[in-house]
């Protein structure tokens, strides 16, 4: 049975494998714990004591939030934990006025199924910074 958290005290670096699947330079578990520590708000889908899919979110808690991860692990796709996480999410940030994220052209069918829109959008990436390294 699936469930879900925000509490990072039930989650462990170790619990956090399999994700960022195609990434040249992934971030380590470790990484990934930091970035769930230093989140705004995060949701973890927990399979006994196995981390499964994580959303997170990015705010300045007047109006503006930005989600910039969501992901679910392969094996546990298609089971609707990834819809169940952005509803989690979308619910703690509705008082905001703006709820932005980017993803591929082929996801935006499952976003717009939670209300939100295309927009336009501008981004750098530094390819080589993906594991979080400084």
């Amino acid at each position: 049975m699936i469930t879900y958290t925000s509490d990072i005290s039930v989650i462990e670096a170790g619990m956090l494998k399999g994700f960022f699947i195609d990434w040249p330079h992934p971030p380590t578990p470790q990484k990934h714990f930091e970035i769930l520590q230093k989140s705004y708000k995060f949701f973890a889908a927990l399979d006994e004591n196995k981390v499964v899919g994580f959303i997170n979110a990015v705010s300045d808690d007047v109006l503006a939030a930005y989600i910039p991860l969501l992901e679910v692990l392969p094996d546990y796709q298609g089971k609707g934990i990834g819809g169940k996480l952005l509803q989690l999410m979308l619910t703690e940030l509705e008082g905001l006025y703006m709820i932005d994220l980017t993803c591929d052209q082929e996801m935006q069918d499952f976003y717009h199924k939670f209300e939100m829109r295309p927009i336009f959008a501008m981004g750098k990436r530094n390819y080589e910074k993906q594991n979080g390294k400084k």
